[in-house]
């Protein structure tokens, strides 16, 4: 494979400490000392689901939730997303618990609407070569998290990532969540090769999303871990209050108790990779419950 960094002149490091810190709030940043870690749904489904979501997280501490309203999904007969009411939601969740919050777009129609509810784009695999939406989310004021494609080489992963980048928009957020294989036991590999890969060629931040990897929810902990030790920036994982009620991905989500139990358990680790997780204070006007 050629080296990517021969034509990745913006995401490419300059020098071997070169690393950006990208905010995606007042108080919450990735790429730093500071390890981000996302969780919420695979989709929003109610006020009340996102309500018990971030009430749980906020204490976890979760620095930021994501959950989708418009949905790339196989089937077209399956749930595709809340839409403007399920933006509306998150800024809603936002707004009360402080915690700023991820969403996909998967149209350059969907940019305006997105952005004026989220802080933080998102563009799925599936849309990791959707070059025009690239362009167009590289003219938005707002940090973008760029997964990678279920069957991009890292080389087309960081392209992507250019193109953002060229045009305009510096806050671009890398995010490995496994590629498709032969093997059909985990839904994806997780390539924690292109992890380590990725931290020592860009100077961009990277995530990991252990749940697309795995699609089974009892192996999610041990790859956060594994992410987390060989250099990953943070993680994105799935959760909600009754998994197996979840209207999308069920079978990977994990409980709300067990993503605390797992950021809890990720201490050890940050510290001993030099990281740690921030504490996130609760709003003083609100109760948890």
């Amino acid at each position: 494979m050629s080296n990517p960094m021969h034509q990745a002149t913006l995401a490419a490091k300059t020098h071997a400490d070169h690393r950006s810190v990208i905010a995606l709030s007042d108080t919450v940043s990735v790429g730093g000392e500071s390890l981000l870690i996302v969780g919420g749904p695979c989709a929003v489904e109610s006020l009340a689901q996102m309500e018990a979501v971030a009430s749980r997280l906020a204490t976890a501490p979760v620095q930021a939730l994501r959950g989708g309203v418009y949905k790339p999904r196989t089937s077209p007969y399956s749930f595709q997303g809340m839409g403007q009411e399920g933006l509306e939601i998150l800024a809603s969740v936002r707004d009360r618990y402080g915690l700023p919050v991820i969403t996909e777009v998967m149209a350059i129609a969907q940019i305006e609407a997105v952005a004026a509810h989220a802080d933080v784009l998102q563009i799925g695999s599936r849309n990791m070569q959707n070059f025009d939406l690239l362009k167009a989310v590289g003219t938005v004021n707002k940090p973008v998290v760029l997964k990678r494609g279920l069957a991009a080489t890292l080389e087309e992963f960081v392209m992507a990532a250019e193109y953002i980048l060229s045009h305009g928009n510096p806050n671009v957020i890398l995010c490995e969540r496994g590629i498709r294989s032969f093997d059909s036991y985990t839904r994806n590999v997780l390539d924690l090769g292109t992890v380590v890969a990725l931290k020592q060629l860009t100077h961009l931040p990277v995530l990991v999303d252990p749940s697309h990897a795995a699609g089974k929810r009892e192996l999610v902990a041990d790859l956060s871990r594994a992410a987390i030790a060989c250099g990953a920036d943070g993680l994105m994982v799935e959760c909600h209050p009754q998994p197996e009620q979840s209207v999308s991905d069920a079978r990977q989500a994990l409980s709300l108790d067990e993503m605390v139990d797992l950021v809890n358990n990720l201490r050890a680790i940050a510290t001993a990779v030099g990281r740690s997780i921030a504490t996130v204070e609760p709003m003083p006007h609100l109760t948890l419950v």
